[in-house]
C-alpha cells in the first residue's frame, strides 16, 4: 500500500536551527531515504521552493484566475513529499516518525487512493 508523506516546515522553527544542525538533518534525510529506496519502501521524494514562488491556478463561473501562492492562514507550509510502500498505516507513521522534520513542522501520512481502480470504475 502506498503512502504520502507531506513534510509541512515551520519557518520561524527552522530558521531558529543552526546551519550545522540542518546539514546534519538533512544528510540524515538522504542516508534514511537511501535505505528506504534500497529497501524498495521509497518510490519518490522531493523537496519543494518556497510557497512564495506558486502560483494557484482555480477555474470558476468559466473564467480561470491564477494568483500568487497559496493563501493559506498558518504558519506552516508544505516543504516537501516522500511517495512510500508500507504495510499499513502503522508502519508509514513510524517512517514518519524518522524524519526530523516533525520538530520543526509536521508530517501528514496519508494513503494513496488506487487511481487505477477509479479509472477502472469511471470506464477511462
Amino acid at each position: 500500500m502506498q503512502f504520502l508523506l507531506l513534510v509541512y516546515i515551520d519557518d520561524e522553527r527552522l530558521a531558529a536551527l543552526p546551519q550545522d544542525e540542518f546539514d546534519r538533518h538533512m544528510h540524515h534525510c538522504f542516508v534514511n531515504a537511501d535505505e528506504l529506496r534500497t529497501e524498495g519502501r521509497l518510490l519518490q521524494s522531493q523537496q519543494l521552493e518556497l510557497p512564495s514562488t506558486a502560483r494557484a491556478v482555480r477555474h470558476r463561473d468559466g473564467a480561470t484566475r491564477i494568483s500568487d501562492g497559496p493563501f493559506a492562514e498558518t504558519k506552516e507550509y508544505l516543504a516537501g513529499f516522500n511517495l512510500i510502500e508500507a504495510a499499513d498505516l502503522d508502519e508509514a507513521v513510524r517512517i514518519a516518525e524518522s524524519m526530523p522534520w516533525t520538530r520543526y513542522g509536521a508530517i501528514e501520512v496519508r494513503p494513496v487512493r488506487d487511481i487505477d481502480a477509479v479509472r477502472r470504475r469511471v470506464g477511462a
